[in-house]
């Protein structure tokens, strides 16, 4: 059975200690360092970087990185009809594939909205 966009957060969340163990310098860097970095206000605000990043995780066919995105969106203020149209966008450059991992979007916002 698939497990739920909660689900998949969770269980990421409680192995990041065990990679942060293995390779701490890799993952502080990413977690602490570059993904802060990359996603705080600057040109563009935080929400439309999450935005990307969501559009992105679509294409990358990744359901972990499409929760945590879902996720940031609603936290940087994105409402669910411009997540909606970020998947739009990731399904035009991504086609079919995309299409596929959007569901999995609708899916992540029922559980998440705020």
């Amino acid at each position: 059975m698939p497990k739920s966009p909660k689900e998949m957060l969770a269980e990421f969340q409680a192995n990041l200690p065990k990679m942060r163990e293995a390779i701490p310098q890799v993952t502080d860097d990413f977690v602490k360092k570059l993904m802060p970095d990359v996603l705080k206000d600057g040109v563009l605000t935080t929400k439309q970087k999450e935005l990307i990043a969501l559009g992105i995780a679509i294409c990358a066919t990744c359901d972990y990185c499409i929760a945590i995105h879902v996720k940031k969106c609603f936290e940087a203020g994105a409402t669910k009809e411009e997540i909606a149209e970020a998947c739009a966008v990731a399904i035009l450059m991504g086609g079919g594939p995309a299409l596929t991992y959007s569901t999995f979007v609708f899916k992540a916002m029922e559980e998440m909205a705020p």
